[in-house]
């Protein structure tokens, strides 16, 4: 396990939007060692009920430790938050706010059993949930050139994704790739000259293995409407992301509840209406600021966007 310290990104910003507001019930999707949630019990003493979901064991531990001052009023999940709907239909504390922290943990990526850091010696694993299947080393050994190329390509949004794509069918050929130093070595060369200066060369491809690995697009997409709509009237959904992908699917999901217009290419470009669920709190994302990237590069990337239900 690693020792270096968590970081909740974003922190400051994120309570901002939720200073004027009497919370009831809130959840944190996406617990990880419980920083946002006990900066936020500790604004907030009116909290009656705090629901945490995590897949992740390890983190959950911990952030049960960290929290244990308000162990009274915290309900834990060890479930993927795509669970969350199901699991929170009948929940008896109304939910006045829901964060989605999707950034993997520095606690994660700085435990090299874990697999996903590429500075680090570990297992293809890359799994969030140790429990399910799906392993980065089944991916890299067993798709084929044209599956690694289009999710190197899409999820990763990699330039060379033929080139990566074609060099792993070939060394896999004379040996499978274990380690996460195996798909270094295999990549590094061809990729090392054209990454962008200050970005690891194989930052995307990780990137890209990583959602494959745990369908995080594919559950962020089901997961935005269902947050929504576990809301009260009022209550506010933060979403921190920290790439493109995830941005994208945020901002669009976003305007599309605040919009009072279904799109329908299909009818001769008509516009039918509809009523808007939500106000957009935030125009634009917030990101870092200068101070927290010295202290956590990796907030670099971070961006949050707020939106309130009607």
């Amino acid at each position: 396990m690693s020792s270096s310290p968590h970081f909740s990104v974003l922190l400051p910003e994120f309570l901002s939007f939720f200073a004027d507001k009497t919370i009831r019930g809130f959840v944190d999707a996406t617990l990880g060692a419980g920083g946002h949630s006990a900066a936020l019990l500790q604004a907030h003493p009116e909290v009656n009920r705090l629901v945490g979901f995590d897949q992740d064991p390890v983190a959950l531990s911990l952030a049960k430790s960290r929290l244990i001052t308000w162990e009274s009023k915290i309900d834990f999940f060890k479930l993927n938050f795509v669970h969350m709907k199901g699991s929170l239909s009948a929940y008896p504390v109304p939910i006045d706010g829901i964060l989605l922290d999707l950034g993997v943990s520095s606690m994660q990526l700085d435990t090299a059993s874990k697999g996903f850091s590429f500075s680090k010696e570990g297992p293809l694993d890359m799994r969030m949930d140790p429990s399910h299947d799906l392993t980065a080393e089944e991916i890299v050994n067993t798709w084929s050139e044209q599956e690694l190329g289009k999710i190197f390509r899409e999820w990763g949004e990699e330039k060379q994704w033929h080139t990566a794509a074609r060099i792993l069918v070939k060394v896999r050929q004379e040996k499978p790739l274990k380690t996460t130093q195996d798909l270094v070595k295999a990549l590094l060369p061809a990729l090392r000259y054209r990454a962008k200066k200050g970005i690891h060369p194989l930052t995307l491809i990780f990137q890209a293995l990583r959602i494959a690995v745990n369908r995080e697009l594919e559950v962020l997409e089901k997961i935005l409407p269902d947050a929504l709509s576990l809301l009260t009237p009022g209550g506010r959904l933060a979403v921190i992301t920290f790439h493109s992908l995830e941005d994208r699917l945020v901002k669009n999901f976003f305007r599309f509840a605040a919009s009072d217009k279904y799109e329908t290419s299909g009818i001769g470009g008509m516009f039918l209406d509809k009523s808007p669920e939500a106000h957009i709190l935030t125009r634009r994302p917030l990101v870092a600021s200068e101070k927290e990237i010295n202290q956590n590069a990796r907030s670099r990337s971070a961006k949050l966007r707020v939106i309130e239900k009607i």
